[in-house]
């Protein structure tokens, strides 16, 4: 008889063979793994998704969007995969204004141990770091059900001690919503991100949002130019200020509007009653030859000062990169390929082994250079070039 373990939601099952469904929560075989294969580092679930990905993505220690990396099919004229659109300048613009900054390292003071704790739209974490609002995983080599990989990243976020985002796309629709299914699994511990689709759908989503009890919901406003969503027949559409601050007044719930990268566009979101303006260039999955996030963060910041949550992603791989963000002036600091890897290399589990690792290296991060809590992570930890 052998033992058998659900990745989705850590049921354990005896069985001479491996069974073909979770009884509990309904994830198929491609979440189920022998007991004796259950991995304990992040290596490990590396390695499982670095199988499970082949020819997609390889899990390469260093994720930069380069030419030598298998996931820039695009630049071939092949699908864009988990690379960047176009020539992937975008998505080497992220990882690469992150690394141009660096950090000043304090070794004098008091001892101390950085308390990584914050506030989210008034949900209490254990650090400001967010799963990102991906989809369409399932596309990815048929690695697993999208359902599933929804829960997954949603109770991989929760175990870890922070809150997951979902997002949208073309398989996706206001009947069968994947993200949303998750959602009311987890009793609407989340945040639906949705594409900027007509407004009476939208308002369908949110309904449903506000249903199944999540925290809060936003637009993917840079999702309007995806064109598999209109070939699919679920068009997209930039959205106004006049539609941002309908949708606004239409929910309850605190409002994201994500997918900013001007200055003015994120003041006018701000304005139309937005709770959170989430910097991103989409991973560099829209756009060729925008600036990397860290880039325009702090100017965003400046524009806005305190008057909103902001959140910023892009080239973010370790708890150094999210310090970096936060100094730069981010609220929170969200994942998105990371997250991917880790939900489908172990499911729940993978999730949340990735994101303890980033807590544990945001610790480290902060105190070696002096920062006692995140509110105190600003510019001062930041080395200026004279």
């Amino acid at each position: 008889m052998n033992q058998w373990y659900c990745s989705v939601c850590h049921e354990t099952f005896n069985s001479e063979n491996k069974p073909g469904i979770c009884e509990v929560c309904h994830a198929d075989d491609r979440m189920i793994m022998n007991m004796k294969e259950i991995p304990q580092f992040l290596e490990q679930v590396r390695d499982l998704a670095r199988k499970k990905l082949k020819g997609i993505c390889a899990a390469y220690p260093s994720c930069d969007g380069n030419f030598d990396k298998i996931c820039q099919r695009e630049a071939y004229g092949k699908p864009i995969g988990l690379g960047g659109v176009g020539q992937g300048q975008s998505f080497r613009a992220n990882v690469e204004a992150l690394a141009d900054i660096q950090l000043n390292m304090s070794v004098l003071g008091d001892h101390f141990e950085p308390d990584t704790s914050c506030s989210f739209l008034g949900i209490d974490l254990e650090f400001p770091v967010l799963a990102s609002s991906t989809a369409g995983a399932q596309k990815y080599n048929d690695a697993l059900d999208e359902t599933m990989f929804c829960t997954s990243v949603l109770r991989g976020s929760k175990e870890a001690g922070t809150i997951g985002l979902r997002g949208d796309t073309w398989f996706y629709t206001p009947e069968d919503n994947p993200s949303l299914n998750a959602m009311k699994a987890c009793d609407g511990y989340g945040i639906p991100i949705f594409k900027p689709r007509a407004q009476d759908v939208l308002k369908k989503l949110i309904e449903k949002a506000e249903n199944y009890g999540c925290k809060a919901v936003g637009i993917d406003l840079d999702g309007c130019g995806s064109t598999i969503m209109a070939l699919h027949g679920q068009p997209v559409f930039k959205k106004s200020v006049k539609d941002i601050e309908e949708l606004v007044k239409f929910t309850s719930l605190p409002f994201i509007a994500k997918g900013i990268m001007i200055p003015d566009e994120a003041q006018k979101c701000a304005d139309a009653g937005v709770s959170v303006i989430a910097v991103s260039n989409h991973g560099g999955r829209v756009l060729d030859s925008t600036p990397g996030v860290a880039t325009l963060l702090p100017l965003i910041r400046k524009k806005l000062g305190n008057s909103v949550t902001i959140t910023a992603d892009g080239g973010v791989r370790t708890g150094y990169d999210v310090l970096k963000m936060l100094a730069l002036g981010a609220d929170a600091v969200l994942l998105g390929r990371d997250i991917i890897r880790a939900a489908v290399g172990a499911g729940t589990l993978g999730v949340k082994l990735h994101l303890e690792h980033i807590k544990k290296t945001l610790k480290k991060a902060m105190f070696m250079t002096g920062t006692k809590t995140i509110k105190m992570a600003d510019s001062k930890i930041l080395f200026k070039h004279s």
